[in-house]
């Protein structure tokens, strides 16, 4: 009977995780990932059916923590009587920001994965499903405004993509670039007063 080793797993994710940060998850080579962890191809089969399945086990638990919360936030905030989100625009999607990147400083090497070198695996739209998102509640914000009185301009979807995209992307940008703590506390603390002032202008028009 094979009894796997408590630490198998462990030095199985810590080999990939450096390979997949150095070559993305198409240029990883899961023999190197194997031979760097000093385990067998076997023993990595007990484990894992495949590359893309490891690739998973590092980074969902990021992606479902962070797409989670942010849910939470649209769901919090849509779900408040009507006539009550206007005092509420912006409370939960800053707490939310907040506490992302505090997330992500805490968890930066498999978050940069998940950000920055998902492509050819079902992680590499993360971003871009996270906007989509954040459109669809955007756009029900606008209705629900409507319906209070208020004269808000059509906006085009496309528009609101090309908004949130920016936003979501600036904000990850911490990621990309590796920023220390307090830097990317007050990028991101600005960068949302900047989108926060830009939205409130086009809702006057």
């Amino acid at each position: 009977m094979d009894v796997k080793a408590p630490d198998t797993l462990e030095k199985i994710q810590q080999a990939a995780l450096e390979e997949f940060s150095q070559k993305g998850f198409l240029g990883a080579s899961l023999r190197q990932i194997v031979k760097n962890a000093g385990v067998t191809t076997g023993a990595f089969y007990g484990y894992f059916s495949s590359k893309e399945a490891l690739f998973a086990s590092i980074v969902e638990p990021h992606a479902a923590a962070l797409m989670g919360k942010f849910m939470e936030a649209q769901t919090t905030f849509a779900e408040l009587p009507e006539k009550e989100q206007p005092e509420h625009m912006g409370i939960e999607s800053s707490q939310c920001l907040n506490w992302m990147v505090e997330y992500i400083c805490a968890h930066r090497q498999p978050v940069k994965l998940l950000l920055c070198k998902a492509e050819g695996t079902s992680y590499e739209h993360f971003v871009h499903n996270m906007v989509e998102q954040e459109v669809e509640y955007t756009i029900r914000y606008m209705g629900v405004l409507r319906r209070l009185g208020r004269e808000i301009p059509e906006l085009d979807r496309s528009l609101c993509h090309i908004i949130a995209s920016g936003m979501f992307n600036g904000v990850f940008e911490i990621v990309v670039h590796d920023m220390p703590h307090d830097q990317a506390v007050r990028n991101v603390d600005q960068l949302r007063t900047f989108y926060t002032a830009g939205w409130m202008k086009l809702m006057e028009q």
